[in-house]
């Protein structure tokens, strides 16, 4: 049984229970695998907005009232919309909240979404802050979109970033440095190409990787990151997340290097836990270099993870039924086919 008031993050059936509450809703019902372990998942709803500039909203301000300073055009997403790199979207979610009090939540770009430099942070009514909902919050919830590297398409129920509920204030239990892995035998990493096609969010294996990726030789344990240029790297160690744990991978100080680290933070559950079969698992990071090179060196720590605890077990862990990271090494998002 669960402590009804202790601090941690609420587990998948926690979730389904708000669902069932309604302290979560939506305008279509709910896809049977949008709860995630220790997450939900949230859908791009009907409408987005190509805006002239990134707003958060100040207290008493609603993200509604703020956008339409700043709105170039509407776009509809029912049949689907390129969002294109280097431009700056807003898009409503189907999803709504009536938090109860002493619950607040977090939001971070789904593993996918930041694999593809693809910039996305969460919107609530009243918050000055991205990807933070305030505890006992009511009201919509909408999401930025900027891609970096690659233009996107996405359409009404394309899933771009999830949410982390979680009751009071967690205790961090550990927080772990990650390095990085670039004395791999054959492929180090991969670095994005520029000028390339157009990637279908909702198509899983349907593009081909060579189209859109340069693959990085080993060499000397060493890796040049370019200003401006987008990576995907592993890391050193592996990663596993205990089923009464969840973590958020963070940037490191940036003292440390001139270069950003994992957009997209949350490791569920059972991740690379042997109890889910899946021992070994390696984190992927993903990589923008900013205003100067940078020689990146195998085993350099670039992010840390940070754990914290569930206040129930979970009654599902990451991978079963399905996880397109569970086993990873490194690895590129699911949209495009294995690189051979």
């Amino acid at each position: 049984m669960s402590d009804t008031s202790a601090a941690g993050i609420l587990p998948c059936q926690t979730l389904e229970a708000l669902i069932a509450q309604e302290a979560i809703t939506a305008v279509r019902p709910f896809d049977p695998d949008q709860v995630q372990p220790a997450s939900l998942d949230l859908r791009l709803g009907l409408r987005a907005w190509r805006v002239r500039a990134s707003f958060l909203p100040r207290p008493g301000r609603t993200v509604a009232d703020r956008l339409a300073a700043v709105v170039m055009h509407e776009i509809d997403l029912s049949a689907g919309a390129v969002l294109e790199r280097g431009c700056v979207y807003i898009a409503e979610l189907q999803e709504a909240l009536a938090l109860p009090a002493g619950v607040s939540a977090r939001a971070n770009p789904k593993s996918s979404t930041g694999r593809l430099d693809v910039f996305v942070r969460l919107l609530t009514d009243h918050q000055p802050a991205f990807d933070d909902v305030a505890d006992g919050y009511r009201g919509p919830a909408f999401i930025e979109i900027a891609p970096q590297t690659f233009s996107v398409l996405v359409r009404t129920g394309t899933r771009l970033n999830q949410l982390r509920l979680k009751r009071g204030e967690p205790p961090r239990l550990a927080t772990v440095s990650v390095g990085v892995d670039l004395e791999s035998e054959a492929v180090a990493g991969f670095r994005a190409r520029r000028h390339a096609g157009v990637v279908d969010m909702d198509r899983v294996g349907g593009h081909d990787p060579r189209d859109f990726w340069e693959p990085l030789a080993p060499r000397r344990g060493e890796l040049l990151l370019d200003p401006g240029e987008f990576y995907i790297l592993a890391s050193r160690e592996a990663v596993e997340i205990p089923v009464l744990q969840a973590a958020e991978m963070t940037p490191i100080d940036p003292s440390v290097g001139e270069f950003r680290v994992h957009y997209a933070g949350f490791f569920d559950p059972g991740f690379g836990a042997a109890e889910a079969g899946a021992a070994g698992s390696r984190g992927v990071l993903e990589v923008r270099s900013h205003e100067t090179p940078f020689l990146l060196e195998h085993g350099q720590t670039v992010a840390r993870l940070v754990f914290e605890p569930l206040t129930e077990r979970p009654s599902r862990l990451y991978g079963e039924g399905g996880g397109h990271y569970q086993k990873q090494g490194l690895k590129l998002s699911k949209h495009f086919r294995p690189w051979s």
